[in-house]
């Protein structure tokens, strides 16, 4: 549904170019949720910008349905009213004066994919009803909530029966509560309507409960791209693996296939295949078990002593040293042990592997458990 191919786009600034986005290559299927994430400034908003045609790229092509919508070979640029995109902005983007009706309605009669006029009134109807604010249809927009507001665009964008949403980080002002809510009635929504939606956003909890695949976008390229199970459970570099989630990090040397030394002793990994040399281990919190006691241990299972414990409700988050090395850890509750003494656990199948000093900083890997631990949950 979505194809770019070698996309590139500069920014004219003090003292030179900086490039948002470096050839870039992406398929969309249709009816696929697509997900870009990233942080403030990777490029992802600008690539959404380039496929609504609200961007001019330097280089490459952009096919919508097959249809060439953007090229520098030969110089092509369908303007944004004639792709059939709707697009869903950060902020809400209503109009003050208007009900939340007219919001929806008026698009349909005098915008670029305008309907007949017999038809309007049923399609904004429809769309309220799809997003569950026909109730409050004669309401002026700005006395609804910021999820209600938020929803009346969403009913706006899809009023036009677009084959394609573009989404530019529609839940980032709303509280957390909002979010999750609103977050799952777009997904919902979308399925239901059979519609491909492209999506862009900073947070990585968000990407992975709403997208069928995800791409992290980092300097205006893609890091990985792959399902959200993949991109948390087998992530390709360092940095994929850091962004969606808290990591526990080992420095180690490989000694025999699937097995390397570490300062805490010898730790079991998947696979057979690994780097020469130095590596980096690392494994999530929720992948450290607490055994119930020493005598159950077996390899891959290490003494250590309980630092800290913090309830968060639906989990413990706990802190617990290995000799020197202090690993975070995440469990429903801690076992009683004695002096504040555990045997932990790490599963072979739950290390990760990585060649050593790609991004880490290695001294300080076996910090950074503690430092990310205020984030936690």
């Amino acid at each position: 549904m979505i194809s770019i191919q070698g996309l590139s786009k500069e920014f004219a600034v003090s003292g030179g170019n900086v490039a948002a986005i470096k050839g870039l290559d992406l398929e969309v299927a249709e009816g696929e949720f697509f997900v870009i994430v990233g942080a403030s400034g990777s490029g992802k908003t600008t690539l959404l910008r380039c496929v609504a045609g609200l961007e001019l790229p330097d280089k490459g092509t952009i096919r919508i349905a097959g249809q060439v919508v953007s090229s520098d070979n030969p110089p092509t640029s369908v303007p944004s009213q004639q792709r059939r995109l709707g697009m869903v902005f950060q902020s809400y983007a209503v109009w003050p004066h208007l009900t939340v009706y007219e919001n929806v309605a008026l698009p349909l009669a005098e915008g670029a994919q305008r309907v007949p006029r017999r038809e309007v009134a049923s399609r904004a109807r429809e769309a309220l009803r799809l997003v569950q604010l026909e109730e409050v249809a004669d309401r002026s927009a700005t006395l609804l909530s910021g999820g209600q507001q938020q929803r009346v665009a969403l009913a706006r964008a899809i009023a036009v029966n677009p084959r394609i949403l573009l989404m530019d980080e529609p839940l980032s002002n709303l509280d957390a509560r909002l979010r999750e809510e609103v977050r799952g009635k777009i997904r919902e929504l979308a399925k239901q309507l059979g519609a491909t939606v492209l999506y862009v956003t900073h947070d990585q909890v968000e990407a992975m409960a709403m997208a069928d695949r995800i791409a992290l976008m980092q300097a205006g390229e893609f890091l990985q791209v792959g399902s959200p199970t993949e991109l948390y459970r087998d992530p390709a570099r360092v940095e994929v693996a850091e962004f969606f989630g808290l990591m526990n990090w080992l420095k180690g040397r490989v000694v025999q296939p699937g097995l390397a030394e570490t300062p805490i002793g010898p730790l079991r990994f998947k696979g057979a295949a690994a780097p020469a040399g130095e590596v980096l281990l690392g494994f999530r919190p929720e992948c450290v078990a607490i055994l119930e006691s020493a005598s159950h241990a077996e390899s891959n299972s290490f003494p250590a002593a309980l630092r800290s414990s913090m309830f968060l409700g639906d989990q413990l988050v706990y802190h617990a040293a290995v000799g020197e090395q202090l690993f975070a850890g995440k469990c429903r509750t801690v076992a009683a042990c004695s002096g504040g003494r555990l045997q932990l656990y790490i599963d072979p199948d739950d290390v990760m592997l990585f060649s050593a000093g790609k991004r880490v900083d290695q001294e300080t890997a076996a910090a950074r458990p503690s430092a990310a631990v205020r984030a936690a949950g």
